[in-house]
């Protein structure tokens, strides 16, 4: 199978150059365009009765989240000699949901992502890589960390 658009899923994680270098090799391997994205998790929070007496939270700042993430992005992809590359720092309820979405709305046929190994099902791939894995609409890449 010759992929034809490569999704690298960046964490920030200090090992995921190595995960770029991977997914940027496969795109040159095969003549694919590589695309790469970051997802920020939502944080709703919803409190019930018993806890009015809590401080409120600020407002999280949004913009400034994502505002950072870009600058990181595309300071990962100078890193990786990508800088071509489409980026897209996205907010989701999850990072699986996230990923997930942009794959299937950009027409991607392999999805990189580092595998942390944490617990459980989870010492195999990692929990995002897992959750990736098991509902993407294409091929995985999980390379081990």
């Amino acid at each position: 199978m010759a992929y034809q658009h490569i999704l690298f899923a960046a964490d920030f994680a200090d090992e995921a150059l190595r995960v770029g270098e991977r997914a940027k090799d496969i795109a040159h391997k095969y003549g694919a365009r590589l695309s790469l994205i970051h997802v920020i998790e939502d944080v709703n929070i919803s409190l019930g009765g018993g806890y009015e007496l809590l401080p409120v939270l600020p407002d999280l700042p949004d913009e400034a989240l994502l505002g950072e993430a870009r600058k990181t992005l595309d300071e990962m992809a100078h890193r990786l000699g990508t800088e071509d590359a489409e980026q897209w720092v996205v907010s989701a309820p999850s990072t699986k949901e996230g990923i997930l979405d942009a794959a299937r709305a950009h027409g991607v046929d392999l999805i990189v992502v580092g595998s942390h190994g944490r617990h459980g099902l989870a010492l195999l791939l990692g929990s995002t890589a897992n959750a990736v894995l098991h509902g993407a609409p294409c091929d995985v890449l999980a390379v081990r960390i």
